[in-house]
């Protein structure tokens, strides 16, 4: 008998074993999904697709006209993708318990110093303690209330960076070009940095009031940041590969912004560390020093920055998305933005600034927002979570540490929810006398901020 021949047999062998073990384990079978390969699964197919990872997830779901797909990536990792607001809610909301981790992921591990932090890292009483101190200390509705003066004084900036452009344009009567991506994500940046630093520009600025070189370049590396965070990585799924080589060029990108991203940081949590050790600083004024001085545990310097990168990258994605969105969407539909400045008029007034206690009278502006995040979510996909045991979803069965995705494209745009679902329009929120709107959707027909123990803790 020939090397080769014994080799496939022995091959033949071990695949009869793992898939019998496989097929035996448990009478209930899988979410439908593609046919993986022994060992490898779909992991070949996926590189092949990784441009347009999700256009290639949701072909699969039409395919098999499925709101729950499977497909197995390396030899043993089910991810399970979700479209159906009541499958959603089975997975978040009754077996909440159950899928509270989050994977182990390289640009996941990167991001959180090792996993000391409350949004990415998988579940642990460290991530307890550190959700518990984020949600309670640092988010609460009482800090909210603190930091209002901050918030406040960044929204007269924006309005005077907005003037500016238009009197540099000379075109004060008829108004001016201003490029609201710019101004959405530096005010969310500017903003955040504030609240968390105390100072919402790392250098001098433009004297216009635009971003320096010092924030356009932190700005862009928290960007890069969140497109690879989660992103489909084939290390992530052979871990052996991790260590011995950066197969996607995944690493080196994530490790080069996260280093931009310190190096403005970093310097500034050294310096008021360092002030509160020497006595030199004796009141709270931002978040940081809230970390800084939290006891009960202690926090180490090196959880404190990696918080504070999380805290960055978790605040300026969904807010600057939206106001985009809403706004391009309003220009393609002058009625929608009639209605949108008449409201304002009503509620607010054309003699004052809107302030944030006129949100709650905002209905019609509320709904333009909840339309925005259901049709252009930021990225088609909510952050992955993790199953801590074997469960069954909808007579399926999802094995343990399953990945679980769901699709926020499935489920803002999906046909058996939503009437015309690619279509904007606002007044959907709406219907029902009287109705209020909120950002929010506890039916997770939409993601906005998702909800169970891994929701935005932010949300209210």
């Amino acid at each position: 008998m020939s090397v080769t021949t014994i080799l496939l047999f022995i091959i033949f062998i071990i695949v009869y074993r793992f898939l019998t073990k496989k097929s035996s384990s448990n009478q209930l079978s899988l979410p439908p999904g593609p046919i993986p390969l022994p060992f490898i699964g779909c992991t070949i197919q996926m590189l092949l697709n990784k441009q347009n990872f999700p256009g290639w997830i949701h072909k699969f779901m039409d395919k098999y006209d499925t709101p729950i797909l499977c497909i197995r990536l390396g030899p043993s990792t089910h991810v399970v993708v979700v479209s159906s607001p009541d499958l959603a809610c089975e997975f978040l909301k009754k077996q909440d318990e159950v899928f509270i981790s989050r994977p182990d992921f390289m640009s996941a591990y990167l991001i959180s110093g090792g996993y000391l932090t409350a949004t990415v890292s998988p579940f642990s009483e460290h991530w307890r303690k550190m959700k518990s101190i984020v949600n309670q200390e640092m988010l609460s509705p009482r800090i909210h209330k603190w930091l209002q003066p901050k918030r406040d004084k960044e929204a007269d900036l924006v309005l005077r960076y907005i003037c500016n452009q238009i009197e540099k344009q000379d075109a004060i009567v008829d108004g001016g070009l201003i490029n609201l991506h710019i101004v959405s994500q530096h005010f969310f940046g500017n903003l955040v940095r504030n609240m968390v630093f105390g100072k919402r520009l790392f250098g001098q600025g433009m004297e216009d009031g635009g971003p320096g070189e010092e924030e356009t370049e932190a700005m862009d590396a928290l960007f890069t940041i969140l497109k690879y965070v989660y992103a489909f990585c084939i290390t992530n799924y052979l871990p052996w590969l991790r260590w011995k080589t950066d197969f996607d060029g995944h690493e080196y990108i994530m490790r080069n912004a996260i280093d931009i991203v310190r190096k403005y940081q970093d310097p500034l949590i050294n310096e008021r560390i360092q002030l509160w050790n020497n006595g030199d600083r004796k009141e709270k004024c931002d978040l940081l020093d809230v970390l800084i001085t939290h006891e009960n545990p202690k926090l180490t310097p090196e959880v404190i920055k990696a918080q504070t990168v999380e805290l960055m990258i978790a605040t300026i994605d969904n807010t600057s998305n939206v106001i985009e969105w809403a706004i391009g969407e309003m220009i393609k539909e002058p009625l929608i933005l009639k209605r949108a400045v008449e409201e304002l008029d009503h509620v607010v007034g054309r003699k004052k600034l809107v302030e944030e206690c006129d949100l709650r009278q905002l209905n019609y502006l509320k709904a333009c927002i909840k339309e925005t995040f259901r049709l252009h979510p930021f990225v088609p996909f909510l952050p992955l979570h993790v199953s801590t045991k074997d469960t069954t979803i909808a007579g399926y069965f999802i094995p343990k540490s399953s990945h679980v995705i769901l699709s926020r494209f499935g489920l803002g745009r999906n046909q058996n929810v939503w009437e015309d679902p690619l279509r904007y329009d606002p007044d959907r929120h709406l219907r029902g006398e009287g109705k209020q709107v909120f950002l929010s959707d506890n039916d997770l027909k939409l993601i906005s901020f998702s909800t169970g123990n891994r929701g935005c803790p932010a949300i209210m």
